[in-house]
């Protein structure tokens, strides 16, 4: 970038940071102006779901993978929209996209520790945000984007779709109905074979096996992903498991999370998959990888329930996130497809299907939007959080999954690597409400809207 262009890059958003966002939009009415940080392979499937919503115009595209940024535009072009600005060339073009692009506010789909970097600046610069998960890596971070948000009053969502999972919300449902009585325990996890998305052949374009290549010789997920579980051990993907918990048990809404501790297994899967498909010749042989296969984190809540978290990428294994929402009156289980409630369940002590209790208990948004989410990325669930996110900022209403609670699923993470950094101890847990948890209340996924 030159000296000049430089300059004007960032007067220009210096200017943004002094408005404050209500007056991006203003009250004219006109389309949300949406930009896109990351157009990788999660990137696109965010696009083609901002490309379902009404008064929304992609303006803008950033990605330094120039492989990455063609598939994004001819998804434009496809959908018959008009091209969106292109940043890219440098590690930075986001800065010049959030100071350039005029934009009301932006979707980040990047690597993990490049999350709260890119979500300060552009709360800063008054643009709203949607973050994929992690909302950042160390615990540091999480006070550094919480602070931002606090001062700047940006929207900032953090874009977790497990829960609008058509379970989960149903589920949901029925502990607000009062069907498990009081909650006693729960559990949630992210359990994914995902060595052949840790390894590759480096082509773009084929994610997924191949080959045992990861960091600059991989591609996609491989590239920023493995580096990860080389360097750290901990529960490294917390949301998709703690986000529905947190739901169930009213987190930082009238309960909160005081401590936790974290165990890990040994590890064994990814050094044993590089030998299988690369050979004890391959130089990745020799990487020693940190994370244990199997990441396990108890925690305690305010109110006296008690969570389980399992993280399990580096095994053979059926994917599931290991769910169980069990209180006072019977239990569901998604492993088994199968609940028990007591005094109501055909037979006393034993399981029966789950599914005619989820259709019965089907939560009104499924009822309303089931149709338009089909065919949506991830069953329809990335249908519902990308909605949640652009209807949230068009009524000028709070973000369903707002800042406590990205900064509060999210610093599981680095809580857990210290957990197990000191022979899992146990740590206790930040109140990052300040105390506001305590008259906080539910808004999530109240009814149809």
């Amino acid at each position: 970038m030159q000296r000049r262009d430089f300059l004007k890059t960032s007067l220009a958003f210096g200017a943004l940071a002094s408005m404050p966002w209500s007056s991006a939009i203003g009250k004219t009415g006109h389309a949300l102006r949406v930009g896109l940080i990351g157009t990788g392979m999660r990137g696109q499937v965010l696009l083609g779901e901002l490309l379902k919503q009404d008064g929304v115009d992609i303006v803008a595209l950033c990605d330094i993978d120039s492989f990455a940024l063609e598939g994004a535009a001819r998804i434009l072009s496809e959908a018959g929209r008009p091209k969106a600005r292109i940043y890219t060339g440098q590690g930075d073009a986001w800065r010049e996209m959030l100071a350039k692009a005029r934009l009301d506010a932006v979707l980040v789909a990047t690597p993990w520790e490049l999350h709260a970097p890119m979500s300060m600046a552009a709360m800063e610069a008054r643009v709203a945000v949607g973050c994929e998960v992690v909302a950042a890596v160390t615990l540091e971070e999480h006070w550094e984007v919480l602070r931002t948000q606090l001062r700047t009053g940006t929207p900032y969502m953090l874009l977790e779709n497990v829960c609008y999972r058509r379970d989960v919300l149903a589920t949901l449902n029925m502990v607000r109905q009062d069907v498990f009585g009081e909650l006693i325990h729960l559990e949630g996890g992210y359990e994914h074979d995902l060595r052949k998305v840790k390894f590759n052949s480096g082509v773009p374009g084929q994610p997924y096996g191949g080959g045992v290549e990861f960091g600059d010789k991989g591609w996609s997920e491989s590239r920023w992903r493995t580096p990860h579980s080389v360097a750290r051990n901990g529960e490294l993907y917390p949301s998709h498991g703690i986000g529905p918990c947190a739901m169930w048990a009213n987190i930082n809404r009238g309960n909160r999370f005081v401590r936790m501790t974290s165990y890990a297994s040994k590890s064994r899967g990814l050094h044993n998959h590089v030998l299988d498909e690369g050979g004890a010749d391959h130089p990745n042989a020799k990487v020693q990888f940190s994370l244990g296969d199997v990441v396990t984190t108890q925690i305690a809540c305010e109110q006296g329930e008690t969570i389980l978290l399992t993280h399990d990428t580096s095994l053979p294994r059926p994917y599931s996130l290991g769910f169980r929402v069990q209180g006072t009156k019977g239990l569901w289980m998604d492993v088994n497809e199968s609940i028990y409630i007591e005094g109501r369940s055909a037979k006393a002590h034993q399981w029966e299907l789950a599914q005619p209790w989820l259709d019965r208990y089907d939560h009104p948004l499924w009822r309303k939007y089931g149709d338009e989410a089909a065919g949506g990325g991830h069953g329809g669930m990335d249908f519902f959080v990308v909605r949640a996110f652009v209807e949230s900022l068009k009524a000028s209403a709070p973000m369903p999954i707002d800042i406590y609670d990205a900064v509060t699923w999210s610093a599981i993470t680095p809580l857990s690597e210290r957990s197990i950094g000191l022979g899992n101890m146990t740590v206790e847990f930040p109140d990052f409400t300040a105390g506001a948890w305590k008259t906080r209340k539910p808004i999530f996924a109240l009814d149809g809207s």
